[in-house]
């Protein structure tokens, strides 16, 4: 088993006239891994995309696909990737098993080959009830099921698609998540997208991007577990407020609190702990110990909106 990384990006920069894209850049990407480039308009994604896809060249720095170099092996480079970009170029006034044939024979498959490989990804993207209708006439879930399948017709290593989901509708979103899910581990996938949700149900790694700059690569779980002192432990307890607050207070482990009373004669106490502690184990204890009822006991857990919006915040909000 081959376990040398698909991508090698190191100190990658771009840079326009007047305007910096990426700056000094640098991540690895593992083979069958479904990493989602996750920032807002203007934050490098797209340009770090077509970088890595060999249709727009660095200012400095290196990125390897698959161990060779995308600026000097770009022929053997573009083999090995599928590129669907965020507007997707198709041929509308082609059929579709037609535009696929053209596609694969453009991207040097044999004609015997060719045709068994749209076959193949017309079954895979669940096109084949459409393979002869005119692009042109598809819906837009239709029109991105068969870029996609452009993407995977030739059997890239690696699949890098700009925003894939944008412009779909709910039902649509879910079938083509459904499809890039699938591709886990026999490909490599790199997706760029701002929509949060889909990245976290997505991808099993994600690197926030602000300003052309990497602020954080990790898996969703422990990008969650950086904002985890930041969470809040919330105890509905039947007992007097001034009691709670009393004891609440000499618990070094309770950064601050906030009581208010609720239905039922029980308090709604919000806990914030110090250092990420799990004060939970506490508060079970005290309720015991103090024959108070306890109706509800939980850790809540932040968004990856959250988690998101506090990596990204500036600094001079943070230090406010």
């Amino acid at each position: 088993m081959n376990h040398d990384p698909m991508i090698e990006v190191v100190k990658l920069t771009k840079r326009y006239a007047g305007h910096t894209a990426l700056t000094d850049i640098s991540f690895t990407v593992g083979r069958g891994e479904i990493v989602g480039l996750l920032g807002d308009n203007g934050a490098g994604k797209s340009t770090t995309m077509r970088i890595l896809s060999g249709f727009l060249p660095a200012t400095s720095g290196t990125a390897r696909i698959a161990g060779r170099d995308v600026f000097y092996d770009s022929r053997e480079v573009r083999r090995r990737i599928g590129f669907m970009p965020e507007n997707n170029p198709l041929h509308n006034e082609m059929r579709v098993r037609e535009y696929l044939k053209f596609r694969a024979r453009l991207k040097g498959l044999s004609w015997t080959r060719s045709r068994a490989r749209v076959d193949t990804v017309l079954a895979q993207c669940s096109l084949t009830e459409v393979s002869q209708r005119i692009i042109g006439q598809l819906s837009k879930g239709y029109k991105q099921r068969v870029g996609l399948a452009d993407a995977l017709v030739h059997e890239p290593e690696l699949i890098i698609l700009d925003e894939p989901t944008i412009g779909l509708d709910p039902h649509q979103i879910r079938s083509v998540r459904q499809l890039i899910k699938s591709l886990a581990g026999s490909h490599t996938v790199l997706i760029s997208t701002h929509i949060l949700s889909e990245a976290e149900m997505m991808c099993n790694r994600m690197m926030i991007m602000l300003g052309g700059r990497i602020l954080a690569s990790d898996t969703p779980d422990n990008l969650q577990k950086l904002m985890a002192s930041r969470g809040q432990v919330i105890a509905e307890i039947a007992a007097p407020a001034g009691e709670l607050a009393a004891c609440f207070t000499e618990m070094g482990d309770v950064a601050q609190f906030d009581v208010s009373e609720t239905e039922g004669g029980f308090h709604r106490c919000a806990l914030t702990a110090r250092d990420g502690f799990d004060l939970r184990p506490q508060i079970f204890l005290l309720t015991c110990e103090r024959g108070w009822a306890l109706r509800e006991l939980t850790r809540s857990r932040n968004s990856l909106e959250d988690v998101y919006m506090q990596i990204t915040k500036p600094k001079e909000e943070e230090e406010a």
